[in-house]
């Protein structure tokens, strides 16, 4: 079963601050990079 969940926009803009702030550590980088993973892009697959 998939993962229906998705990331606020909110959090989403925060999370793509925080990627490109050059104080922030590894740990810090890798759960933005996380939360930005579980956007809604507004794209759809095709089949």
């Amino acid at each position: 079963m998939a993962n229906k969940r998705q990331t606020s926009k909110k959090v989403a803009s925060k999370a793509s601050k925080q990627l490109s702030s050059p104080k922030a550590t590894p740990a810090q980088k890798s759960v933005a990079a996380s939360a930005l993973s579980q956007t809604k892009t507004g794209k759809t697959k095709k089949k």
